[in-house]
């Protein structure tokens, strides 16, 4: 009998999904802000993602510190690669580099939404 660690549950969830988003809550009820304005973004801009719960499991929530070498949560992962917390994404988001990344890798979004987001910001 194999035992999983919370590092290779990590390393399964975020090679087998497009994008993984690593947050305190769920995507319809975050429970950090952090965590809602990454989910909040990605929700908007119609991108489909695994949302995970770190709260529910002690070892994960450590883990993704460890596996990302990330202090903090909550952490998108795009096509198996770590992307960043919530001021990275909200950086990505209003330079447009989000926008260039979910192109780049084949990830569909809503582009009117990202302007909308950029131009509420403006």
């Amino acid at each position: 009998m194999t035992t999983t660690t919370a590092q290779d549950q990590i390393r399964d969830t975020v090679t087998k999904n497009d994008v993984v988003l690593y947050m305190k809550g769920t995507k319809m009820m975050p429970q950090c802000g952090f965590s809602s304005r990454v989910a909040g973004v990605l929700n908007f801009m119609g991108v489909d993602y695994v949302d995970v719960n770190v709260l529910e499991d002690a070892e994960i929530r450590q883990g993704i510190k460890d596996f990302s070498d990330w202090p903090t949560i909550p952490q998108l992962y795009v096509k198996g690669e770590f992307v960043g917390g919530c001021d990275i994404i909200t950086e990505m988001t209003l330079s447009g580099e989000l926008d260039q990344l979910f192109e780049q890798r084949g990830v569909v979004y809503n582009k009117d939404a990202a302007d909308q987001i950029r131009a509420a910001n403006n």
